[in-house]
Parts: C-alpha cells; structure tokens; sequence
C-alpha cells in the first residue's frame, strides 16, 4: 500500500481523518473504535479525536499504547506528529498508576511509586477520603466513600483500576435451562461468551464490575442471566421501563431455571423483594416533591445482593449515580448498545460501574448472521413556503420543532408504508401531535407514555404475531421492545442531536429474522434546516460502527410503490 493509499490523516491536536475511500477503509475504522471516538462524519473524510478517556477505555481492555502508535504509523499518510506518542503513553498509562486494593482487612490506594501518591494527596478534593498511610506508596482510605474517592480521582485525570474485590451476597444457584426439543443446555453464542468472561475474569479481582456493549437485538439480556449463572447470588436488575422488566422476567422463567417465586417485581403497581429483583429507574428516583426523600432507593439495601445489572447503562439517571457510588463493594453489570450519553457523563460510567469489558462492531455481527443486515436511508424534503418564511423568524428551538413536525413527512410516511405493505413497520417519533396526525391517517395504533401497560403489551403482542402490521410509538419505542420480526422503521422525529437515540431506534429491526431478510431504517427530516443538522449528529454512532446513510430527494417517492 503507498502512502498515497493510506487512509489516516493524524494532526497533533488529536484529531484524526479517516479517507472513505482508501481500500483499507473498513480496517482502519474498526481499529480507530478502539481508541478513538468519531466527532463527524461527512461524505469524504470522518473525523475522530482521540480523547483521555478513549484511552483509558482502550487501557482498561488491554489495548497498549504501542499498539495504538503502531496502527497510526502503519495507517497515517503523512508522518504520526512527534507529539502524539509521549502523550498517548502517559495518558494510557494513567489507567493502573492508581489502584484500589484490601490490605490486612482495610481498603487502601495504592500508587505506582511515592511521588504519584503525594501528587495525588496534594489535591483538595482528595485529603478527606485519607484515613492514615500505610506505606510510602501508598495510604488508607474509607472504605465507605470507595465510589466518591473513584469519581473525584478521575475528575483530577486519575481513573483507578479497582481491584478490592467484592462481598459476598446471598447465594443462588442460577443456571441456564435445556431446551425442549433438544434437552441441551441453553448455548451462548461465541460473542456472548466472550463478553461473559471479559467481565467475570474467572472470578478474579479483575473482574465483577464493568460494562458490556453490544447492538440491540444481540442478546445482551441472555449476557446478563449468564453473568448471573457464573457470579452465583443474589440479584438487583434495573431496567428502563415495566414494559423491559417484564421481558426480562420472561425471558428469565423461560431460559433459566429460576421460579416464579424467586424473581420478583419492584415497580409502581407491585412491591416484591426476592432473590431476584426487578424494578425500574423510574421508581428508583421517585420522590413527591424536588425536596422530598427518594422514596425507594432503599431497594438497594433491602436485599443481600450479590450482583446489581443496570440495563441500558447509558441511561443511567443521576440519583442511581450517587447510590451506586455507596455500594462499591457489590458487583456492577452495565449492558447497552453505546455508550454515549448526551449529558457527557461517561467518565463516571467508567469509574462508578466499571469500565468498557467487551465491545464488537455491529457490522461484524451482521456479516456472521448474528444481527439483521440493515439498509439506513435519510430522505430529505422541503417546507412549504409559508412555513419557511415562519421558520426563519423562529427562535432555535422552535426552528427545530417547525422542520420535525413538517406536514409534508406524513405523505412520505404513507408511501413507504404503502411500499412496505407486506413488512411489520415501526414508525417512531418525538411529538405527540405529530404521531396522533399519523396515527389518524394510516388507521393504526399509537403507543406512548401515557398508553396503559396491558394496553402496550396487547398491541406488542399482536404485532408479533402479524395481526397488527403497522404501529406508531413514542420514545417509548426506543428501548427493550420485544419486537423480533420489526423489519421497517421509518423515524419521523428524534430527540435533537442524539446518537444514543439513533443506535435504539434502529436496534428495534436488528432482530435476526425468522425467514431470514434485512431490514430498512428510514429517517425523514427536513432539508437545509435544525432537523437536517441534528440528524447529522444522531447518525455518528451508527457511522462509527459501518453503517452509512443513503440520501434520498423525497420527490423520488413521489411515485408509485415500487
């Protein structure tokens, strides 16, 4: 390959272009995800940055920095800047400078050498978490601030690795359930696996806390019933919704052999507290008034658990932060399908429930079979003149709503629903008005928050059965919906510029199909405006992991089906 050849472009601010075009395209993409995070991605050159906590995510998995200065080198059409090496050593090596152990009993930090412990111990934030030394390189801490002493080192550029080990919660004996046609044990498959011992670690201090990043539709669920087979004991499981708790609590009576009365529901309409706990972050954070206590955070201590699994980490909400930094002692699982959260609160994902332990780009799935093969498609169309001239004496946010609500979505919305006459379609939106507009028009039914849930799971259900075809949802449809014959999904409105978002939405469809097939993710915006510029933001993830977006003129579905 000549240097013309070559795909990378590094520049000594840490950004890095990534030439769609060179034949090793794909190559240098899928090992830039390792360290490095795509900031745009336009037609010609991606852009990437490098960042510290890139870095320590990429250290936490092993990834050296000699490794990742050779993959520069090696890639890079001009010299790597001489900057780049010296700093990426330091920053990668920052991750295990300070480590978090049990000594004799105690919790003690520990650092590589004396003068990173007196850096570290000159710092404000830090001298209160400090019980007394316990050599020169070390020092005692209190073992009942473990989770605060973690987030304010990281918040100084210091993330340590944890190895004190865990408590020991009640015991429970879970294990994954023969099927019935054949007798044999459930089997994980090869990725699953992976991720399994990526997080237990053999049982080693290593292990037992950290997050597993997987696409939706690959069976993160089935990741976390086999960690709970592995660790043994007692188990918290918070998920997003009572709609995803009780699909975790299906697929745990049908996969594994739990009872019925060992797992149990903690949510608005049922208090149970069983060897197995479900419940939701809704009602983790609820609480009468903005000055009232959380009303039942306590579930944290009400059980002996030996294992808590946050599903859909990303969306972790801030007071379920600040108990999981109390109960650093317990085991810490984090599934989701990207890590990015729009608040930029990453690091503390990292330092309060662990950090990245297994990752696969989505494409690879998709290439082994494992994940539907998935065409992404952005149509663009116009405002109507009147509503252009009042979009351009709108504030910014009303800017946004104008071109997502634009009436002239819902005509395209029918004509893919017309070309997909035969497909189960998912149209998804942000604004109430709009989906209950389409709602109206296609004859079908619309699901939102305020949908009762016996109301949601009898139309899910029919959906998957084919007896419903069409179905509009709220936000609510962007996560843990059972949906696995979903091929259409046609997105009306999002949430701003989130990428999260954008990943769930088109993780509805990725389902493997029965009869085998593909899938199709639609995205409608309106041309040269807010939305079209959002869109381009809530597209970088799944840019990131392969996917790219073909653009489409609306008037091309001006026509007849096709």
């Amino acid at each position: 390959m000549t240097d013309d050849e070559k795909p990378l472009v590094v520049q000594s601010d840490f950004t890095i272009f990534l030439d769609v075009h060179s034949p090793v395209f794909r190559e240098a993409r899928d090992k830039l995800m390792r360290f490095a995070e795509l900031v745009k991605s336009p037609e010609h050159m991606h852009v990437y940055r490098i960042t510290p906590l890139s870095l320590w995510n990429a250290a936490s998995a092993g990834v050296s920095a000699a490794w990742i200065m050779e993959t520069l080198r090696s890639l890079s059409r001009y010299e790597v800047p001489s900057n780049l090496a010296a700093e990426i050593e330091e920053k990668t090596s920052r991750f295990g400078l300070l480590k978090l152990v049990r000594s004799d009993g105690a919790l003690v930090l520990a650092a590589r050498d004396d003068e990173i412990l007196r850096e570290v111990l000159a710092l404000s934030r830090i001298k209160d978490f400090v019980q007394g030394q316990n050599g020169a390189a070390s020092c005692v801490v209190d073992p009942g601030r473990r989770g605060q002493l973690k987030l304010a080192l990281i918040k100084a550029g210091y993330p340590v690795e944890d190895l004190a080990g865990y408590r020991e919660g009640s015991p429970l004996s879970v294990s994954l359930r023969g099927t019935a046609a054949s007798g044999l044990p459930f089997e994980l498959r090869p990725y699953q696996t992976e991720s399994v011992e990526a997080f237990h670690a053999g049982g080693s201090v290593q292990g037992g806390s950290g997050v597993v990043v997987l696409p939706c539709g690959a069976g993160k669920t089935i990741v976390g019933m086999a960690v709970m087979a592995r660790v043994g004991m007692s188990t918290l499981i918070l998920s997003t919704s009572v709609t995803a708790l009780r699909q975790w609590r299906r697929e745990l009576l049908d996969k594994t052999c739990l009872t019925e009365d060992q797992v149990g529901e903690y949510s608005g309409e049922v208090k149970e507290v069983k060897p197995v706990t479900l419940s939701t972050y809704q009602i983790m954070t609820y609480r009468r008034s903005k000055t009232d206590a959380f009303a039942h955070l306590d579930i944290f201590s009400k059980g002996d658990w030996g294992l808590v699994v946050y599903d859909e980490v990303h969306l972790l909400p801030a007071p379920v932060f600040r108990f999981t930094a109390e109960i650093q002692a317990t085991r810490r699982l984090g599934l989701t399908a990207t890590l990015i959260r729009e608040d930029g609160r990453e690091d503390e994902v990292f330092s309060l429930i662990g950090p990245k332990k297994y990752d696969i780009p989505w494409r690879v799935l998709e290439q082994r079979g494992w994940i539907a093969d998935a065409r992404c498609t952005e149509i663009r169309t116009e405002l109507e003149p009147a509503l252009r001239a009042r979009y351009l004496s709108a504030g910014a946010r009303e800017k946004f709503r104008l071109a997502s609500e634009n009436p002239r979505k819902q005509d395209l919305v029918v004509r893919l629903v017309e070309r997909h006459a035969g497909d189960l379609v998912l149209i998804i939106g942000q604004y109430l008005e709009q989906l209950e507009r389409l709602r109206q028009t296609l004859g079908c039914p619309l699901i939102t928050g305020r949908t009762p849930h016996k109301t949601r799971e009898d139309l899910y259900a029919k959906f998957r059965r084919g007896d419903l075809r069409t179905l509009v949802v709220s936000k609510v449809g962007n996560f843990a919906v059972d949906l696995p014959d979903a091929n259409v999904a046609i997105q009306v409105s999002g949430t701003f510029g989130s990428r999260q978002e954008e990943a769930q939405r088109l993780g509805r469809i990725l389902r493997p199909k029965a009869g085998g097939g593909g899938a199709r993710f639609y995205s409608i915006v309106t041309r040269q405006t807010r939305d079209q510029e959002f869109a381009e933001k809530r597209q970088l993830f799944l840019t990131e992991q392969g996917y790219e977006y073909e653009i489409h003129d609306a008037r091309r579905y001006e026509e007849s089906p096709s």
